[in-house]
């Protein structure tokens, strides 16, 4: 009685009365939604680089113009002018962003804005959240704490079948542990499920009990004073208790712990060969966030934090100067999501996140984060050549105008010769591309006829 109910709470079994406290535009929803579009669009400050490179040379253009006029007359000033060659960057650098964007895509990573790609090489600080990111909805059974004299099995068995009716997620994990030491689960006779509490069944003739340590006092079971303190250091761990009792007296407990996506320590450990710093930020407890961080080797995490804290967190990361990428799958995450330099999200995540990300990351985990970053890098290289490409042969015309007097015709022949240099720049990583494809085509066939060969 008073607790609160939010949006999308699930009643397992019985009745619910609710007042509604807020609605309409005074709902958290509500609320994030306007925060959203009163939010400032980092997005919108991120310049292509090469259109920040030809703003920065008209005027220098414009200058050895003038003097050109001055000393070699209207020949080399018209020279000069043929020599800015920042025509090239904006035709090549497009094409070079499609086909990264291309091969992103290919990689199952969909990017909605080329900004995101050009700002995705600048990063230096990756911030998780952490319940839905970087661990699954479902936690999972670690250790179980049997009484003496009381067999594990017996009491996972007993307390599966207990839960056997149930599509909650810590049914789900208690069913799944099960399954995992295949033990064959009997058949539930009867079930009373007290909300929030416990589920009391009778399983094979014998009463069952399974639930939090408040269900077990108001069903007159005491815990012993190890279970007690076993409890304790196991909610410091990050972990939560189910205990299991058999008639009145207590059996053993559970212990479920978080599942962190299977891939995550391998995409920790290759952010953090990239030199990239490493936030966790979570609603949750301190205890659970720390043990999460220790376990996957982050040094820095948030706490308990809310919602709308979310996004002052990474803009004061902002403020020291850091370039952040945020990644979320939450409706509570969309205001950090858009606060972020970068901002991607998992495939079925919730509505909003997705729709507020710039990045998707197809294959519904975190699998392809290291990738992104290794795009991003060598789009940042490629546009570095552009660059080379096209200032290279500027300077070589101008130096030719000015200490050889070399005119019009020769600018616009290095002008050709850039734009050549150019395109094929902006192409390159489409052919290596389809280069590493044939090759890898290759390989697979000569595997198979090897393969063929050897039968």
């Amino acid at each position: 009685m008073g607790d609160k109910v939010f949006a999308a709470t699930v009643m397992l079994a019985g009745r619910i009365e609710v007042k509604v406290e807020k609605a309409g535009s005074e709902t958290a929803a509500a609320q994030i939604k306007d925060i959203l579009a009163n939010a400032n669009d980092f997005r919108t400050s991120v310049q292509v680089r090469w259109k920040e490179a030809a703003d920065r040379t008209v005027i220098p253009t414009l200058g050895l113009s003038t003097l050109a006029l001055l000393t070699l007359g209207p020949g080399g000033a018209l020279a000069v002018v043929n020599s800015n060659y920042v025509a090239v960057m904006k035709v090549a650098s497009p094409l070079g962003m499609l086909n990264f964007l291309q091969r992103a895509s290919n990689a199952g990573i969909l990017i909605k804005d080329g900004r995101a790609l050009e700002a995705a090489g600048k990063i230096d600080t990756v911030v998780f959240d952490k319940t839905g990111t970087l661990t699954e909805d479902q936690p999972h059974v670690g250790a179980i704490h049997a009484v003496e004299g009381v067999d594990e099995n017996d009491l996972l068995v007993c307390a599966a079948a207990a839960e056997s009716r149930q599509k909650h997620p810590i049914a789900l994990a208690i069913l799944e542990a099960a399954k995992a030491r295949g033990l064959e689960v009997p058949e539930l006779e009867d079930a009373k499920y007290e909300i929030g509490y416990g589920i009391q069944a009778t399983v094979s003739g014998r009463i069952v009990r399974v639930g939090s340590a408040r269900y077990m006092g108001m069903e007159g079971i005491s815990l012993p004073e190890d279970f007690e303190s076993r409890r304790k250091a196991m909610h410091s761990e990050g972990a939560s208790v189910v205990f299991v009792a058999f008639g009145d007296t207590l059996a053993g407990a559970l212990e479920l712990r978080p599942t962190i996506r299977q891939e995550a320590r391998q995409v920790v450990q290759d952010l953090k060969d990239r030199g990239l710093k490493l936030y966790i930020i979570s609603g949750d407890h301190a205890s659970p966030t720390q043990a999460l961080a220790k376990e996957l080797g982050i040094d820095n995490f948030f706490a308990e934090v809310l919602p709308q804290d979310k996004s002052r967190l990474v803009e004061g990361l902002q403020k020291d100067g850091r370039k952040v990428c945020f990644i979320g799958d939450g409706i509570n995450d969309a205001i950090a999501l858009k606060t972020a330099n970068v901002s991607v999200s998992l495939r079925g995540a919730s509505s909003l996140a997705t729709n507020t990300a710039q990045i998707i990351l197809m294959d519904e985990g975190l699998g392809k984060l290291p990738e992104l970053f290794e795009v991003a890098a060598d789009y940042d290289a490629n546009l570095r050549t552009l660059m080379y490409t096209t200032l290279g042969p500027g300077i070589v015309s101008l130096a030719g105008i000015f200490l050889l007097g070399t005119g019009t015709a020769t600018a616009l022949a290095l002008f050709n010769l850039s734009m050549l240099a150019g395109l094929v720049n902006g192409i390159w990583p489409a052919l290596k591309q389809q280069q590493e494809l044939a090759h890898a085509q290759e390989e697979r066939s000569e595997s198979g006829a090897a393969d063929q060969a050897h039968r």
